[in-house]
């Protein structure tokens, strides 16, 4: 027998299982009365059948009943899955401890001796209803907070494997960058000390007066460019006689490509050298203009005395640099006798010496805008350096030799000390108050035993208040030795000095550990900012580092805007802060002068 009795009103659904027609009769009726819905049956298979629809949210279960008692019911039904969240009740007249304690031991959460009293009933229904819907909730919202985690967990794991890739290849091109090509020059070296007659080559290459295409079109035209030739070394490469797994096309940044040759030896290396620099005769056309430039090739050949890959690096640039001197579009094979041909760039180290003495080094200031309001929100320094003789020259000609000689730990400090200085006047003269300078911090000078004391000394003799310094540290800086830039980090932030990472995204900042570090700003790399086209293209990757930042507490500043369309996509993205050419060059002090006295 199975019948439902419903009610308008709806309190809950409840299953009576009695094979008593008569008691099916006074709990329905009274239970209707009180707005349940119910449904009655006579039998426990009945009651399983019914019970495994998914209607009843109680059931109020007789023990003594033929065919299966009450105890075997609730039994099975806490063995379905469908059943055995549902409580149960047991109504019987049964009533010794033994019986009662049966009852739980089957599963139910509840007993009701018979003769019962109805107020007492009623209550015990509630509160099982109440309990069972508490955690029918509690299970929701732990399924909806499990999505909510997973949902987050992808996400992190996506950013991280955007990371990952922005870790071992150049976002330019897509090919390896400088760290994966120097982790495959480390395979073969340790191949050949496995294996002595196992030979290979790297090929360092220099495109040729690249720098006035950039200077005369952009750098948005240079890296076009730059892509086109990604593309044709990779044809020159895919048509030798070299299988893809033995050879390694990276671009190091700038207009620096690197190649490795596997099982290679001196010939194979010149002939593809040769076949590069016959492909560079051949113009690179970018809509409607062509581009003739040679390429200049340093070649390194294996031997038992390299152990390291950067010794390897540091010769093929040597050789390729030889090459330029001897005229540009050749290529330059090295051996013993070329460190003598080398004379050029110690000379430059040595005049380099000479200037950090005789302050030829000057310091340019590159406007750091509100990307909401273009409002000015302070300037990063930049050095140059006025030789007596060949006039401004770059740093990404005298910047590495710094770094190689350590150099640049007085240069650093140099500009550092200029820059607080000049900041310090520009507020005393023009009331600029909250302006900040940001000064580059290198990696050699980050391990310096004696930086907070280096810094705190110029603070004191220029007067600059702390707050209004930044530190732009390289992301290597910080990941070389995790606990010890953490403590250096924390010191400089109990001085009130501003922290930021430059050029973000270059190098590997594992999301584990970069929330650890009391940074204030995150600078994206221009490479990113670059590749962002009219129509809003490559903007995923900008994107997640936005993204990353904010979730940890940090402003982002994109460097290397040159359009509108950058500045409005890195707006819509929530970027605060930005600088590049569409804002200003790096200008000398005195046109900044000019530039904040006019805002007077």
């Amino acid at each position: 027998m199975s019948i439902t009795a419903e009610n308008k009103t709806n309190k809950g659904r409840i299953l009576v299982v009695d094979d008593s027609p008569s008691n099916l009769q006074l709990l329905s009726n009274m239970l209707t009365k009180r707005n349940y819905q119910v449904h009655c049956v006579d039998n426990g298979l009945e009651a399983i059948k019914f019970a495994r629809s998914g209607w009843a949210e109680l059931i109020l279960l007789d023990i003594k009943m033929p065919r299966i008692n009450g105890y075997q019911v609730c039994k099975q039904l806490k063995k379905l899955e469908a059943t055995r969240d549902i409580p149960v009740i047991f109504i019987s007249a049964l009533d010794n401890l033994l019986d009662k304690q049966m009852a739980f031991d089957a599963g139910g959460v509840d007993f009701i001796s018979k003769p019962f009293q109805i107020k007492e009933i009623f209550i015990r229904i509630e509160n099982q209803l109440t309990i069972h819907a508490a955690k029918a909730k509690i299970n929701q919202l732990n399924l909806e907070l499990e999505q909510r985690v997973q949902e987050r967990t992808a996400e992190l794991n996506q950013a991280n494997q955007k990371l990952m890739h922005m870790a071992l290849y150049d976002q330019l091109t897509g090919l390896a960058n400088r760290f994966a090509f120097q982790q495959e020059v480390a395979d073969v070296l340790a191949k050949t000390k496995a294996e002595p007659k196992y030979s290979f080559a790297v090929l360092f290459l220099d495109c040729d007066r690249f720098k006035l295409i950039n200077d005369s079109f952009g750098h948005l035209f240079g890296d076009q460019l730059l892509v086109k030739v990604a593309y044709r070394l990779q044809s020159c490469l895919s048509s030798s006689s070299f299988l893809s797994n033995f050879r390694v096309l990276a671009r190091f940044g700038g207009d620096e490509f690197a190649i490795l040759l596997k099982d290679c030896d001196r010939t194979e290396a010149i002939k593809i050298a040769r076949k590069i620099q016959k492909e560079f005769v051949l113009p690179f056309q970018i809509k409607q203009h062509e581009f003739f430039f040679s390429a200049s090739i340093g070649i390194v050949l294996s031997s038992e005395n390299y152990t390291m890959p950067e010794h390897i690096l540091r010769d093929a640039d040597t050789a390729m640099y030889i090459a330029k001197d001897k005229g540009r579009a050749c290529y330059w094979l090295f051996d013993s006798n070329t460190n003598s041909q080398a004379f050029s760039r110690l000379k430059l180290e040595t005049d380099l010496r000479i200037a950090l003495e005789r302050e030829e080094l000057v310091v340019c200031y590159q406007p750091i805008v509100s990307l909401e309001d273009d409002s000015l929100t302070g300037f990063e320094a930049l050095v140059r350096w006025n030789h007596p003789e060949q006039g401004l020259i770059s740093p990404v000609n005298f910047i590495p030799i710094a770094e190689e000689t350590g150099l640049i730990v007085p240069l650093g400090l140099l500009v550092m000390h200029q820059a607080c200085q000049q900041l310090r006047s520009w507020q005393q003269r023009y009331g600029v108050d909250g302006l900040n300078i940001s000064v580059n911090l290198s990696v050699k000078q980050f391990s310096q035993l004696d930086l907070i004391e280096q810094i705190e000394r110029i603070l004191t003799e220029t007067g600059l208040d702390s707050q209004n310094l930044k530190l732009e540290i390289t992301e290597s800086a910080i990941m070389d030795n995790i606990e010890s830039a953490k403590a250096l980090l924390e010191q400089l932030k109990k001085r009130q000095i501003q922290l930021s990472i430059d050029d973000f995204g270059t190098g590997y900042s594992s999301l584990s550990y970069l929330h650890r570090f009391p940074v204030d700003t995150l600078k994206i790399d221009r490479s990113f900012i670059s590749r962002v086209g009219a129509s809003g293209e490559n903007l995923e990757i900008i994107q997640a580092i936005v993204t990353l930042g904010h979730q940890i507490g940090m402003d982002v500043v994109a460097e290397g805007i040159e359009t509108e369309q950058q500045k409005k996509y890195l707006k819509v993205l929530n970027c605060e802060k930005g600088q590049g050419y569409l804002f200003s060059k790096p200008l000398f002090s005195e046109a900044v002068e000019s530039m904040l006295a006019g805002v007077g």
